[in-house]
Formats: C-alpha cells, sequence, structure tokens
C-alpha cells in the first residue's frame, strides 16, 4: 500500500536528521533512497492503473474478466475512497441537471431507465470479500449475497432517484437478474429507500441465454412499442446504455470491478 510506504518513509527521514548529527552511520542515507525508490514504482503503478480504468470507463477495453492483478490495491483503494464517490455525484449531478431541462410531455409516457446492481444498489460489501473484482464472477456466490437482500443504496443515485420521481417521469428498473429474484430484489431496493418505481422488468426463461446488450435492447424495444419515450438511461455498464431504442441521453456510473458484455 502507498499510504504505510508513505508513513515508513516520512519516519525513517524524520529519524535520520534528528541522529544525523551523532550517529549519521545509524541510518544511513542508502535506505532513504531506496525507500524513495518504492515510492516511485507505487506511483508507475498507480499511473498505469489509473490509465487502465479510464480505458475500462470509456468501453475501449472489453471484453475482460477480472481486473488486473497489479491494479488490485488500486481498485480497493478507488472503490473505498473519495474518487468512486465524487465520480458518482458528478454523474448524479450531470444527470438531475439534464432531466430538470427536459420538457415532458404530460401523457405519462417519459421513462427514465435505471438499471439496478452498482446503479442503484451497491455491492461493494460482497465484492470486498472477493477482491474487488481480482476473482472471476461466481455467479452461484453472487446469488447468495442478492438473497439476503442487504445491498446498501449508493447515495448519489438514490437523491437522482427521488428527484426523477418528483419531476413527473415514469420510472423503469431494468435489471439483468432472474424474475425468480424479484421478490428479493424488491425487498432489498425497498429497504434501501428506493420505492414507487413504475416497473421492475427483470429476466424472464427467454431471456437467459441472452447478451446484456441484447436483452436490455429488446425490454427498450418493447417500451418504444408500447408508445414511451425514453429520455434518460442510468447504468454502471456499457451493456446497460449501448443497442437499440437506446435513450436520449445516457449516464454511466463508473465500475471497474466488473465487465458485463
Amino acid at each position: 500500500m502507498i499510504l504505510p510506504r508513505l508513513f515508513l518513509f516520512i519516519s525513517l527521514f524524520s529519524l535520520a536528521l534528528s541522529n544525523e548529527q551523532s550517529n549519521s552511520h545509524i541510518l544511513p542515507r542508502p535506505l532513504i533512497l531506496e525507500t524513495t525508490h518504492l515510492r516511485e514504482l507505487d506511483n508507475e503503478v498507480k499511473l498505469q492503473c489509473t490509465s487502465w480504468r479510464f480505458a475500462v470507463e470509456a468501453n475501449n477495453l472489453n471484453p475482460w474478466k477480472q481486473i488486473p492483478l497489479e491494479c488490485a490495491e488500486y481498485v480497493e483503494d478507488y472503490m473505498l475512497g473519495r474518487g468512486y464517490k465524487l465520480d458518482l455525484e458528478r454523474v448524479s449531478n450531470e444527470a438531475g441537471v439534464y432531466a430538470k431541462s427536459v420538457e415532458l410531455s404530460g401523457d405519462g409516457k417519459d421513462v427514465w431507465v435505471f438499471d439496478v446492481d452498482e446503479t442503484l444498489l451497491s455491492h461493494l460489501p460482497y465484492y470486498a470479500d472477493h477482491g474487488y473484482g481480482l476473482e472471476i464472477f461466481d455467479p452461484v456466490e453472487f446469488d447468495k449475497w442478492v438473497g439476503k437482500a442487504l445491498a446498501p443504496p449508493l447515495e448519489p443515485s438514490l437523491k437522482l432517484y427521488n428527484e426523477i420521481m418528483g419531476m413527473g417521469f415514469q420510472v423503469f428498473l431494468l435489471t439483468g437478474r432472474s424474475e425468480k429474484q424479484r421478490n428479493v430484489t424488491e425487498e432489498n431496493l425497498i429497504n434501501a429507500g428506493f420505492q414507487n418505481w413504475d416497473k421492475l422488468i427483470l429476466r424472464g426463461s427467454e431471456d437467459h441465454e441472452k447478451l446484456a446488450t441484447v436483452y436490455k435492447s429488446d425490454k427498450r424495444d418493447e417500451m418504444v412499442k408500447e408508445g414511451y419515450k425514453i429520455i434518460g438511461n442510468s447504468g454502471d455498464q456499457w451493456s446497460d446504455l449501448l443497442g437499440s431504442s437506446m435513450s436520449n441521453r445516457s449516464f454511466k456510473l463508473p465500475n471497474p470491478m466488473y465487465f458485463i458484455p
């Protein structure tokens, strides 16, 4: 970790200065230089992993199954740190600004689509035990976690959700979860503060073999055929946003932990 090494460097440097006049041989300068070199290596890893995360968010790197081994600590620090929170807030704020600029038709057909996992609900408690994406995704273990209905809300998304509801949009939740998980999904959403949605759409048996991009496109196609206008769409995966019947504007939330095609 960078912080412990920084603390070690500061401690050693301070001790060296205090003892330099009388016992400069105890902590020779090469030791300090060696510690500085370790910091430079850490900075290079951080730079490389920042570049990797940018490629992920820009959809320039796909498909991928797990985060690079050398980026394990970087992704953990990002997900638990201020950077992830600021990125979520920026996306939600921009979506809110756009939503306020829209003049609704008044016919009840203006829709905002939200994905659920890592868009409304956070699975950081699960991924904290699975390397923040370092491990290959295990659907069986993940479904066990989902079954507990304990995923907390992403607070910026909850704020946006309530704003969208208050503006008069129809709110459709479009998730890749199975129809068999409807009850536990509803329970988790309600407990996390998400209420009064207009539709919760899950994968039926006919959808299980479809890639996420195809499945979500098909469901949006159905909305359009029913006369709905998809004004906004929020999701953490590009497969939530791309394909057919795309929204007027789409808002991509950050997620460097996993990729769903």
